[in-house]
């Protein structure tokens, strides 16, 4: 099937039995200052790394403790944690699975006790080198952005969590005016809006944001009325993060370091850009180096936005919140005290910030000031090979 203005195929496959998991969020109650699980994923390949590890948290003193190896996985980048949490989904970032130029995505059973977790089965993501996974807000599906493929997927998941053949993929088409790098389309984000009526991609290569009509039904994805939004050429948007209020959305761009704030009308999924800024401080307004922003998290106050920048600036940018226009002021930029800030996470207490720095193999904790959005180091180190991911769960 093709549409005007971009070339999209869209194969709607058939859907498998789904579970609405009514449990989800009382499963993931807990008591207050309970450890929780953490899971990190990493890059395998030409490393020390086994896979997926695991740590218990304390919410109180911000503290990591290695619980171990909790899943051999080849490449394991992204992670997702089911919203019962019984459940934990990974891409495999690689580009020959099943003997085909494809990543892969694999479905865990979470041991919330031990911590460990038990392959369930594991599944082409439809293209090579996936890079983001999510899950829709019904808990149904994942969602999975190929960045080498330069596509999307949707998979159900059944009612024992494994993934289910896929119910809609996407090749985008196209570049944009980096021919190294957007020599053409490379999805690297992709999640549901907060109402779960659209579906959101960035794709780094094509300078775009696309949106689909997403039918949590049957997993389906229809291009929005437009279907895409630009960014700045060159910019190469690469992930996006939601304000709380739903009112407003972020995308943070990798080879732009900015930040771009967009008003959004959940009515219609549409993108209305409100301001572009730098993610780089006034002590960098001559810089010329590559540019590598990385992660974007919107603290769940919605008054701070956090951005990480690699490229060896590697630093955490701190950004405050107009709470009426949704725009954005520069305040501080953190050093991560390592190399490679590929991702971090704001652990679920809204009290800490979690840095991995890929290249220096660990994570620094930082503390948040929740008047002023400030970080602090608490001092805490861990040590972790190649780590890209960190995602959090409820232990029992």
């Amino acid at each position: 099937m093709k549409f005007t203005r971009r070339r999209f195929a869209i194969l709607a496959l058939s859907a498998a039995p789904l579970l609405f998991f009514a449990t989800a969020v009382s499963a993931q109650k807990r008591t207050p200052n309970k450890p929780f699980l953490v899971y990190v994923g990493t890059y395998t390949n030409k490393t020390a790394s086994k896979g997926i590890y695991a740590y218990l948290f304390d919410p109180v003193i911000g503290k990591l403790t290695a619980v171990g190896v909790a899943a051999e996985s080849e490449d394991p980048s992204f992670l997702a944690v089911h919203l019962s949490g019984k459940y934990l989904y990974a891409v495999n970032e690689i580009d020959h699975f099943g003997g085909q130029k494809s990543g892969a995505v694999s479905s865990f059973a979470i041991d919330s006790k031990s911590g460990k977790l038990t392959l369930l089965n594991q599944a082409s993501s439809q293209g090579a080198g996936p890079c983001y996974i999510s899950l829709d807000k019904t808990g149904r599906f994942i969602l999975v952005a190929n960045y080498d493929g330069g596509s999307i997927a949707v998979f159900p998941i059944r009612e024992d969590g494994s993934l289910a053949p896929a119910s809609a993929f996407v090749q985008h088409s196209g570049s944009s005016v980096d021919k190294e790098r957007q020599e053409g389309p490379h999805a690297h984000w992709i999640g549901t809006s907060p109402d779960n009526r659209f579906v959101l991609a960035a794709d780094l290569g094509l300078d775009e944001i696309l949106v689909y009509r997403f039918n949590s039904a049957k997993g389906s994805l229809a291009p929005d009325t437009p279907p895409f939004v630009k960014l700045n050429p060159g910019a190469g948007p690469r992930h996006l993060a939601f304000h709380p209020n739903g009112k407003f959305a972020y995308v943070l761009t990798e080879m732009g370091s900015s930040v771009t704030a967009f008003a959004y009308k959940a009515s219609k999924g549409s993108l209305s850009p409100l301001q572009t800024v730098s993610t780089l401080s006034i002590l960098r307004k001559d810089y010329s180096g590559v540019k590598e922003a990385a992660e974007i998290a919107v603290h769940p106050n919605g008054k701070f936005l956090y951005a990480s920048n690699r490229a060896g600036i590697d630093s955490i940018s701190t950004f405050s919140i107009d709470p009426v226009k949704g725009t954005l002021k520069l305040k501080d930029e953190y050093p991560t005290m390592g190399k490679t800030p590929r991702n971090f996470a704001i652990d679920p207490t809204g009290k800490f910030l979690l840095v991995a720095n890929q290249e220096s193999n660990n994570i620094i904790i930082f503390r948040i000031d929740s008047t002023t959005g400030a970080l602090s180091p608490t001092g805490e180190i861990t040590e972790v090979p190649a780590p890209v991911c960190i995602t959090f769960v409820a232990a029992k």
